[in-house]
């Protein structure tokens, strides 16, 4: 094992840098909570371009997720769970702070600058620092906190995830890294412990299953929320036999999503299955299924091998495709085994949901756009309709109830999804109120967000 310092930071560096991270987040955030007696270990798991119908459960037909589907079994199902964006940053800026993507300049990245070197000064964008995040609200009622995989809301050293409340950190900080060298587009090492760079063997899925692993096998003082973020099956497409497409990469963004097959997606999504499995089977053999949250969920549609049916649209767009994703729930004693749900959630709910799990309320001054579901688990609360938005580049949408908006430049469509998810037929010309006060809402809701600067941030996707 050989390792390479990132910025000549040193071990003591890291481990007083982390502290003191997570000090500023207890008088940011406030580490002082009321908290019931019991509260439950949080797992969330999220996949990295997985769509819509890749999971069996979700209709599949070329491979089987025996263990995701046994989740699955085991919990509730969401049949209208939706990404907070298109794409991979925006997302997963939601998801970490609860709010949409568009409120923070970071949000509206797509994906996120990569770093630009500026005299000896790396610069980047990121959350700002003093904006709460799941992590830190968590970690102030009082947990142990992990992140295991991908990142890509910013880098280090102005804002690597130990700055966030998270404990401790292994998985990469860009949006893609191939699967064996773990090196990003351009080359260079992207595998992290904490802050710094390291260099392993192995298959990257199987890597983040190994670390996620231990931490559950580890003694635990506190409850635990850990963070489980898979690259896959985002490219480059590469199974876990693939090593000589590896080891020919030509880095860059042609290299990076070159090749694959349907073969090769299948082999990419066994492995993560597997994989899942194994952590699944960790947290029982532990002891601690009873009383561990599992929420697992898409930060976006998949993309060129994914299996979006029936919807229309894939990664980047804003049509089904692009934005529903698979959500699978369990947590004992509040879900029941084998529910399915109807109820549209939205990535910023898990936030919500989570932080209320740990015992914690948001801070005021960064109200949440997501919802505590609690009661949609526990099935205490009959469907409820509420609007959801989406907006990336010349693209806006938004949903409330059975209708869909959707803006591309200056043309626009509406659709009804109650009886056409595949959003084929336009009632724009035929519904003209509905489509006014869709536009009107949307219109408002975009008023309160950061607008695009007149230069676009970056048109490359990850």
């Amino acid at each position: 094992m050989t390792e390479k310092k990132a910025q000549k930071i040193t071990r003591r560096q890291l481990i007083s840098g982390a502290l003191g991270g997570v000090a500023a987040a207890n008088m940011v955030f406030g580490s002082s909570v009321n908290v019931p007696a019991e509260r439950p270990n949080i797992l969330f798991i999220l996949a990295d371009d997985l769509g819509w119908g890749d999971l069996s459960c979700y209709g599949r037909p070329d491979y089987q997720t025996p263990n995701l589907d046994r989740l699955a079994k085991g919990g509730m199902r969401f049949t209208n769970a939706y990404s907070a964006a298109p794409v991979c940053t925006p997302t997963r800026v939601g998801f970490h702070t609860g709010r949409y993507p568009a409120r923070l300049p970071v949000g509206l990245e797509e994906p996120i600058h990569e770093r630009s070197a500026i005299g000896d000064r790396v610069k980047t964008t990121g959350i700002p620092i003093s904006h709460p995040t799941v992590s830190s609200l968590i970690k102030a009622a009082g947990y142990e906190t992990a992140l295991v995989g991908k990142w890509h809301v910013g880098y280090w050293p102005d804002f690597g995830p130990l700055k966030y409340g998270f404990d401790e950190f292994f998985g990469n900080m860009s949006g893609a890294v191939d699967h064996f060298s773990h090196k990003d587009m351009t080359a260079n090492l992207d595998l992290y412990e904490g802050e710094v760079a390291v260099e392993r063997v192995g298959y990257m899925t199987d890597l983040l299953t190994d670390r996620a692993v231990g931490y559950l096998k580890r003694p635990h003082q506190k409850p635990f929320y850990l963070s489980l973020h898979y690259t896959a099956p985002h490219w480059p497409w590469e199974g876990p036999k693939d090593q000589t497409f590896s080891d020919a990469m030509k880095y860059g963004p042609v290299g990076f999503r070159a090749g694959g097959s349907l073969k090769v997606y299948a082999d990419m999504m066994r492995s993560l299955d597997a994989g899942i499995g194994r952590v699944l089977n960790t947290l029982k053999a532990a002891g601690l299924e009873r009383n561990t949250l599992v929420i697992f969920t898409s930060d976006n549609g998949g993309e060129r091998f994914s299996y979006n049916w029936p919807f229309k649209g894939q990664k980047m767009e804003l049509f089904e495709g692009g934005v529903r994703v698979p959500a699978i729930v369990r947590w004992p004693g509040v879900t029941t085994a084998g529910e399915v749900s109807d109820q549209p959630v939205i990535t910023m709910d898990w936030t919500a949901t989570m932080v209320a799990a740990a015992g914690n309320k948001p801070d005021p001054k960064y109200p949440l756009d997501g919802q505590d579901i609690a009661d949609v688990l526990k099935r205490k609360q009959p469907l409820f309709e509420r609007p959801f938005f989406w907006r990336t580049k010349r693209q806006g949408a938004m949903r409330h109830g059975k209708w869909k908006y959707i803006r591309e430049g200056k043309s626009e469509f509406l659709y009804d999804l109650s009886v056409d998810e595949r959003e084929q037929a336009d009632h724009a010309a035929s519904q003209q109120l509905m489509l006014e006060r869709l536009r009107g809402e949307f219109n408002k809701w975009e008023s309160e967000m950061m607008q695009y600067p007149e230069t676009p941030t970056q048109t490359r996707k990850s």
